[in-house]
């Protein structure tokens, strides 16, 4: 299989991507061409494991029951228009002068061109385990989005554009996307940046995007399904993201300020911003 998909990479990056930035003189600048190509397959590997998985348990195990769909058509094209961009890739390949800055992440603890906060830096043989060393990424990657996340909620200019994430009337499966360009631009040049200081490679980062992605499009999902009691308390699931999104209770104004978490709930938990127990709301 890896030998597949780096085939496909190579190829679609020769036939599809390259000819595109010649055309439109970008060559030189817009980053590795078989960077760009795998960011755009693993956006189509979204987009499918979205609409032929989520979308199907939508309608065999639904929170909220619906007579009509079309709500969700916008979430849809939004979902389609920032995949095929894919925000937090480009804006990774965009930031390259500033991995070449920070020493990029193969340097090694005695290069003096290393990034003083590349975790190869500090910890030089997770190189040799690198299953290991992505889930150090993630956790890291993960955290930033929460405090970043909150951000979103407690800043008044930031929220004024990440309220249009919760502007929806019909949750679902394509309702992760939807939102102002400008916050999805500024929530990648944040990750981004993290990512490039951290000494991660383009490829990987491309996976990380994806982890992230599809889990939030699994939360966001029409569907009352839990992680129980315990998993529950480590990985965020549809129950738990789904009361980040509901409407306000006139009688606890501050309820809905909680479950921030991307992948990792054990943050809302560490930090007291978890809520757990409650029954599915309407969101908005």
């Amino acid at each position: 299989m890896a030998e597949f998909w780096s085939h496909l990479v190579d190829w679609f990056a020769g036939h599809g991507v390259l000819p595109v930035l010649q055309l439109l003189h970008l060559q030189g600048l817009a980053g590795d061409p078989g960077d760009i190509a795998e960011s755009l397959l693993i956006a189509t590997l979204q987009l499918g494991i979205i609409g032929l998985v989520f979308r199907p348990l939508e309608s065999l195990l639904p929170a909220e029951r619906w007579t009509d769909r079309r709500l969700t058509r916008v979430d849809f094209q939004y979902t389609l228009m920032m995949l095929v961009g894919i925000f937090p890739v480009f804006s990774f390949l965009v930031l390259t002068p500033v991995a070449n800055y920070f020493g990029g992440p193969d340097a090694g603890p005695g290069d003096a061109s290393a990034s003083p906060l590349a975790i190869t830096h500090w910890v030089p043989w997770l190189k040799q385990h690198p299953w290991l060393l992505f889930g150090c990424y993630y956790v890291v990657y993960d955290l930033v989005y929460y405090w970043m996340h909150r951000l979103q909620h407690a800043l008044p200019w930031w929220w004024a554009l990440h309220s249009m994430h919760h502007s929806q009337r019909q949750m679902s499966c394509w309702t992760n996307d939807r939102g102002s360009l400008v916050d999805g631009f500024l929530q990648s040049m944040v990750l981004a940046t993290v990512g490039i200081v951290m000494g991660v490679e383009p490829d990987q980062f491309a996976w990380l995007v994806l982890v992230g992605e599809l889990v939030q499009n699994f939360s966001h999902a029409n569907v009352r399904i839990g992680f129980g009691p315990v998993f529950g308390r480590v990985f965020v699931d549809p129950k738990f993201h789904r009361l980040h999104h509901m409407l306000v209770d006139p009688e606890r104004p501050g309820l809905h300020n909680c479950n921030f978490g991307q992948v990792l709930s054990v943050w809302d938990v560490l930090f007291g911003t978890s809520l757990y127990g409650m029954a599915p709301r309407p969101t908005g």
